[in-house]
């Protein structure tokens, strides 16, 4: 291969489409993190009314195509015909799924690495957002046409349950691995100050499957047994009318504030001066809210449901509420744990702590590691996809790899001094404990 790497990250948005969220996020992180490495990036994507169809921002030459769904035949028909043009050939692709993935083996030669990346298994929204005939296309081509199509390749997941999700709801029987979401140093705001009465907030998109009713349910709940109770909501989207109907409906005037889009450090401040942060969601990839929340010391109540039960930790940096749990009572619970003498400090440490794991350029240099790996090897597949913990002879420090960066490392030269199964936090956070975290039973 002559010049610089040429990798293309296909998503369904960019980060200034006017319903971007974390996956245009993550996507994004990827693509200029992975420019600044020398490597040649296009960011291919639909294109919102007014955003020009060609652009170049931090290294990253975007390609801007259709629209909602006509975006995906034509990425198909931009990489065909750049798969006959001389010097147009990708090395690799990223391969983002919003609901359904872009199918680019298709237009690729064979021997081109694609990566597959899914934030979260979307086979029960699809009822919530379309009617019934449309939601059994979307599961069709979710899993059986999916698993048809990349089956010389790999996905990516964001977090150990959207892997276990991929298994046993898309049985996707070929190789999985795990790069998550970053995380960026919180703004300096001020934390929370004691008013007397509970603050809460949730930062969320305003859409169907964040269950924006059930929330303010929990908040007249709560309001009944706390007089003065206040219920941040931070986002804007397509429910935001909906979402002012209902506080409407329930009366809960003076009691949910509806905020819609803010900046980053009005938001921060919000959620900085909360005692809790709450997700109603029904399932995520992630949780990236949780985590900025967590990084500026607050912890979170959301329900045990695939994505959210990995970034909060039960009972140490927030509280999970399972199918047998009331949401108001583990609120209320929450809320006297943390007015026990210390406890507060001590969960807010715990929360910066986790939260600190979480870093977009650790998250970029894994993937791009992934990337590079499968190009020297001409396939982003393996026959053993397990995260594995590698120390040879030699090495400074031990290593959580996994896929063709693993296979490489195995194979190449110095003896191997230790392989071991990385656990599921360690597979998570791309480390592996140290001898004291171990000891004291961290990060399990």
């Amino acid at each position: 291969m002559s010049g610089p790497l040429r990798l293309a990250v296909v998503n369904w948005r960019d980060p200034w489409h006017p319903a971007a969220g974390g996956a245009e996020r993550y996507a994004w992180e990827i693509a200029r993190r992975t420019a600044e490495r020398g490597v040649r990036v296009y960011y291919v994507t639909s294109r919102a009314p007014g955003q020009p169809r060609r652009d170049r921002v931090d290294g990253v030459d975007f390609v801007r195509l259709g629209g909602r769904f006509t975006v995906y035949p034509l990425v198909l028909l931009w990489l065909l015909r750049r798969r006959f043009r001389r010097g147009g050939r990708f090395d690799a692709v990223i391969d983002c799924q919003n609901g359904i993935p872009f199918f680019t083996p298709w237009a690729l030669p064979r021997r081109v690495p694609v990566f597959c990346v899914i934030h979260h298994v979307h086979d029960a929204q699809f009822g919530v957002h379309f009617p019934p005939w449309m939601a059994w296309i979307g599961r069709m081509l979710e899993g059986p046409v999916s698993r048809w199509t990349y089956r010389r390749h790999a996905y990516v997941v964001v977090s150990p349950s959207t892997l276990r999700a991929v298994r046993e709801r898309l049985a996707w029987k070929g190789p999985v691995y795990v790069v998550p979401n970053g995380s960026d140093e919180p703004p300096d705001v001020h934390g929370a100050v004691a008013t007397g009465h509970p603050q809460l907030a949730c930062v969320t998109r305003l859409v169907p499957h964040k269950r924006l009713g059930l929330l303010l349910d929990l908040a007249r709940g709560l309001a009944d047994r706390h007089p003065g109770l206040r219920l941040h909501i931070i986002g804007s989207g397509p429910e935001a009318d909906a979402l002012a109907a209902g506080i409407e409906e329930r009366g809960l005037h003076g009691v949910a504030v509806a905020h819609g889009y803010v900046t980053e450090h009005v938001k921060a401040a919000l959620v900085a001066a909360s005692d809790l942060h709450v997700s109603t969601s029904q399932g995520e990839g992630w949780g990236l809210s949780v985590i900025e929340a967590a990084a500026l010391g607050v912890p979170s109540v959301a329900f045990d449901v695939d994505g959210l039960r990995d970034a909060v930790r039960d009972r140490v940096t927030g509280w999970l509420v399972g199918p047998d749990d009331e949401p108001a009572e583990v609120v209320e619970r929450a809320l006297k744990e943390l007015a026990e003498p210390g406890r507060r400090d001590e969960i807010a440490a715990r929360c910066r702590a986790w939260a600190a794991e979480f870093d977009w350029a650790r998250t970029a240099a894994r993937m791009a590691d992934l990337v590079e790996a499968a190009v020297r090897a001409g396939s982003s597949s393996t026959a053993d996809d397990r995260a594995q913990v590698v120390h040879r002879y030699g090495d400074v420090h031990l290593r959580v790899v996994e896929g063709p960066v693993r296979d490489e490392l195995l194979a190449g030269p110095g003896e191997v001094r230790e392989v071991r199964e990385a656990t599921t936090v360690e597979r998570l956070l791309g480390r592996p404990r140290s001898t004291g975290e171990a000891a004291r039973g961290d990060l399990e």
